[in-house]
């Protein structure tokens, strides 16, 4: 990679708009009204990881209620109020957000070697827009009604009868819309127009493109919730019979409407993921990424079929049997361009030089987790099976094995990859490795047994159950303090060396891709000078030119 190009006349605009701009303000002004994608990716962070400890906490309050069954610590009301805010956080606050906006923010521009975002003001403008979707659903906590008791998935008819605060919940979940849109439209906007001289869109690292793939999921199929809650809040507001069949209305139509974008939904959460394993992948196998261009195009083709699958989440909802076949057919085609992937990401390691630092351990651990989550979808995805489990345990399983041993694995495997890059210190490697084989173990304690009590028939959603789930119950509580005590004692080590951490070099995993050629953490601006690109982005000869310059 050539560093010696000329700054282009567009950048020198910017450039001169930048100097002016960020130097206006500081203290904490300097944070509330950065421009610089880097701080804005790191107040996302902090918001994030603070409503992710809180989902977690009522998580734990909940298998704390299951331990044993008689419904001893809470009453049905609160439980259901419990598992509604545990979801609506895990999924609208943490998951959907996560790894876009703290880690897209921070490094996409970086990859592509652009000095910030699109619209750097809109950027701002989204984090603001977050944290006022997230003071909404906390306030409706606190209101006369008390806490809403849907469930994350708001279904008709008790969404529009329950006399729970479901009108301003659901007016927060569409404000976080928003903020999903304006980043989306930022990430297509960036890699369009700002890409550095060289930076073919075959250039680009696939963390780029599933970020940039996931960001046309987050503007096109976003609209549809938008629209969706506010139909509920227009039946409850006035009694307009759209969805409330009592009123002629069609609660199979919220359904669709729900699952047209939730289910996209799930893409938005794991592409992004799925961008972070195929950069740790080549960084700790030494080799160039196995398949890029099919690694690359499968990113599009997930985003593409994920529009096509919502039926399947209604098997059972009375639709007919054409559609469900034609769902479950879909579906399982949409499981090829994952598992084209995963053979690449294995391919790429045979014969590689591996070196099992801590970001890679934690991908070996979405693998397996990712896998066993996949699989049991196929599970759910044909008709016979599906119609005997769902709404059982076994979908409870399947979903937090796919999004939380999915997305919240790579999560914090993109905090171990990328932070001596973020903050410039090393956190403890002992400590990683130690906590990789806890949250393991601790996962499959709390998750597994729940495939075993759905086969077996136990629903989802009870806060009592037969006392024949009972050694079952056992092991998923147990297992639950096992994985919480683990996030606590990450988020401990994180923290540590944040204040405390030795200083990191500026690549101490020997990465390739932009961020890696740039001091730790990043200048304002992201680069001295612009660069000019000329390799691959999983090129490892360049290693040699880094270590002589």
């Amino acid at each position: 990679m050539d560093n010696s190009s000329g700054v282009l006349p567009v950048e020198q605009v910017k450039k001169s708009f930048y100097q002016e701009s960020t130097n206006k303000y500081t203290g904490i002004g300097a944070w509330l009204l950065t421009k610089d994608h880097k701080r804005i990716g790191l107040m996302y962070m902090y918001a994030i990881i603070s409503f992710f400890v809180v989902g977690a906490i009522i998580g734990l309050l909940m298998r704390l209620e299951l331990l044993s069954p008689g419904g001893k610590l809470f009453s049905a009301q609160t439980y259901n109020s419990l598992f509604t805010l545990h979801g609506v956080i895990m999924i609208f606050l943490f998951i959907i957000p996560g790894i876009p906006a703290i880690f897209g923010n921070f490094f996409l521009p970086i990859q592509i070697g652009a000095r910030d975002v699109a619209f750097p003001r809109l950027n701002l403008l989204s984090w603001y827009v977050y944290i006022t979707g997230a003071i909404l659903a906390l306030t409706s906590l606190f209101l006369p009604g008390g806490p809403i008791d849907t469930g994350w998935t708001f279904y008709i008819p008790y969404s529009v009868r329950s006399g729970t605060n479901v009108s301003l919940a659901l007016f927060a979940a569409f404000v976080l819309g928003f903020s999903s849109i304006l980043t989306g439209i930022n990430f297509v906007t960036t890699v369009h127009r700002l890409r550095g001289k060289g930076m073919t869109f075959f250039k680009m690292p696939l963390f780029v493109w599933a970020t940039y793939a996931t960001a046309w999921i987050q503007i096109i199929a976003t609209p549809v919730i938008a629209i969706t809650i506010l139909l509920v809040i227009i039946e409850r507001a006035f009694g307009v019979g759209i969805f409330d069949p009592a009123l002629g209305g069609d609660p199979i139509l919220f359904q669709h409407l729900f699952w047209i974008y939730s289910h996209p939904a799930v893409y938005i959460m794991i592409l992004p993921a799925m961008g972070v394993v195929s950069e740790i992948i080549p960084t700790f196998s030494r080799r160039t990424i196995f398949g890029y261009k099919q690694i690359a195009y499968s990113s599009l083709a997930i985003a593409f079929i994920g529009y096509l699958v919502w039926g399947h989440h209604m098997f059972s909802s009375g639709q007919s049997d054409l559609s469900n076949m034609i769902f479950s057919l879909l579906t399982f085609l949409v499981a090829l361009p994952s598992g084209v992937k995963i053979f690449n990401w294995v391919a790429t390691m045979y014969k590689g030089s591996i070196d099992p630092q801590p970001p890679f351990l934690w991908v070996m651990s979405f693998i397996v987790l990712f896998s066993i989550g996949g699989l049991t979808g196929l599970v759910l995805g044909s008709l016979a099976t599906d119609i005997h489990l769902t709404d059982t345990y076994f979908v409870v399983a399947h979903f937090h094995y796919v999004m939380f041993g999915g997305t919240g694995t790579i999560f914090i495997a993109a905090m171990h990859y990328w932070f001596p890059k973020m903050f410039g210190k090393m956190y403890n490697i002992k400590c990683a490795n130690v906590a990789v084989v806890l949250y393991f173990i601790g996962f499959n304690m709390l998750y597994f047994p729940k495939f075993i009590m759905g086969y077996m028939g136990m629903p989802r959603r009870y806060y009592n159950y037969l006392p024949m789930y009972t050694p079952y119950q056992r092991i998923s509580t147990y297992g639950s303090w096992i994985l919480v005590g683990t996030i606590f004692f990450i988020i401990g080590y994180f923290v540590y060396a944040y204040y405390r951490g030795k200083k990191a070099t500026s690549n101490p995993w020997g990465g390739v891709t932009l961020e890696w050629h740039i001091q730790s953490p990043p200048i304002m601006e992201n680069f001295e000078t612009l660069p000019v690109i000329t390799h691959d982005p999983y090129d490892f000869s360049q290693l040699k030119e880094m270590k002589n310059e």
